[in-house]
């Protein structure tokens, strides 16, 4: 009883040493909400539009002409005409445009003669979504322009309009992109991202007030509040940044995403559910982290600096399997790997939790690693500082 009263007591002290610590303050309660809307905002527009393409057109045919309006018809492409292609280069040189198309003289004649014709695109494969964007909106363009061509061949030939489709494309690829339709890279990464602030934030705050125990001698006064009951002193401490956190996460939900027009297929329940455990699951870790530190600031500087690697090594941005088997082992030790996965899968995908019940068993291990690693940390941590107050 006694314990369960001291839990209470340091819920309320951690209350009160965020209040008087400028660095817990910034890091808890303005980075979140920060970087939230700041991050966000920054892929809110979600795809490209108007990616600059120089055009040579040595041919200046109607089927030339066709071809270039079409693709400055595109809401992704923004054509501009130079009249060679050593004018073409120069502009991409210097940044003007992501690359250009040449169209070679002839180019008409041969494709009414059905014969074989190229047109060269040259992109600026140092930039990767404009050239990926540029590439894929051209390549349908140029096809569905041949294939009007090669209609309007076969009904001069006398076939009817639907026989001269079969011929012109006898096989249709029927594409349907799922879950982010438009394909945009700002509905794929956002999502995560968001999440990810969510997660780091929590690891440098919450190891940030372990480090500062340390720091001040107080690890005795923290224990002693429940008579050295390690697990009700952990908890106590604990409990203010799981509602925090779990406060954080509901205001994603409800406000980050309609905000930037992010789609949400998951029931609400199961979302808070799910970032229930993931919480579950930092807290611990970070306490585990923040104990092997007796300075705030050196614990400030390593976790900020931990944010990118994490974002690279779990997953979401690069395929897992593909990863060095080194990278994977430390990757699988991280609870925002299986939590991703899942998290996607419900949020994004329309997926459910028995449909990722191994990813689920992943957290709960982690869960019980770092909450039992984090107890027998701080069993020794409290021996040692009770015997030495």
């Amino acid at each position: 009883m006694k314990a369960a009263k001291g839990m209470r007591f340091i819920f309320f002290r951690e209350l009160r040493i965020i209040g008087k610590d400028h660095s817990l303050l910034l890091t808890l309660l303005l980075a979140p909400l920060l970087y939230l809307f700041f991050y966000g905002s920054i892929y809110s527009y979600k795809e490209e539009e108007k990616v600059k393409l120089a055009v040579v057109d040595e041919d200046q045919s109607a089927l030339s002409r066709l071809l270039i309006q079409q693709i400055n018809d595109l809401q992704m492409v923004d054509v501009l005409f130079e009249p060679s292609v050593d004018q073409a280069q120069r502009q991409m040189y210097k940044g003007i445009c992501q690359g250009y198309l040449y169209i070679d003289k002839g180019l008409g004649q041969k494709v009414l003669s059905l014969k074989q014709a190229n047109v060269v695109l040259a992109v600026n494969a140092g930039r990767f979504l404009p050239s990926s964007d540029l590439i894929a909106s051209l390549t349908k363009t140029c096809l569905a322009v041949s294939a009007g061509v090669r209609m309007h061949y076969f009904e001069m030939k006398g076939l009817t309009e639907s026989a001269s489709l079969k011929q012109a494309m006898p096989v249709n690829l029927d594409y349907r992109p799922m879950f982010n339709e438009r394909s945009s890279y700002g509905a794929f990464l956002l999502p995560g991202l968001l999440m990810l602030i969510l997660q780091q934030t929590l690891l440098l705050g919450l190891a940030e007030s372990i480090a500062s125990e340390r720091m001040k001698n107080t690890l005795s006064e923290w224990f002693s509040h429940t008579h050295g009951n390690v697990i009700y002193a952990l908890a106590g401490k604990g409990l203010f940044y799981f509602l925090l956190y779990l406060a954080y996460a509901l205001f994603v939900l409800i406000v980050n995403f309609p905000v930037f027009h992010l789609k949400l297929t998951a029931h609400a329940g199961t979302i808070v559910l799910l970032i229930t455990a993931f919480i579950l699951t930092l807290i611990p870790m970070a306490m585990l982290i923040g104990s092997f530190f007796k300075s705030q600031l050196l614990s400030l500087q390593i976790l900020a600096f931990s944010s990118y690697p994490i974002f690279l090594i779990t997953g979401y941005s690069w395929p897992y399997k593909m990863l060095p088997w080194g990278i994977q082992v430390i990757s699988s030790l991280l609870p925002t790997t299986p939590f991703m996965r899942v998290y996607i899968s419900v949020a994004q995908q329309g997926g459910t939790l028995s449909d990722n019940i191994f990813n689920l068993c992943h957290i709960l291990a982690l869960l019980i690693l770092f909450a039992g690693l984090s107890f027998w940390r701080f069993k020794r941590l409290a021996r040692k500082s009770m015997k030495y107050s």
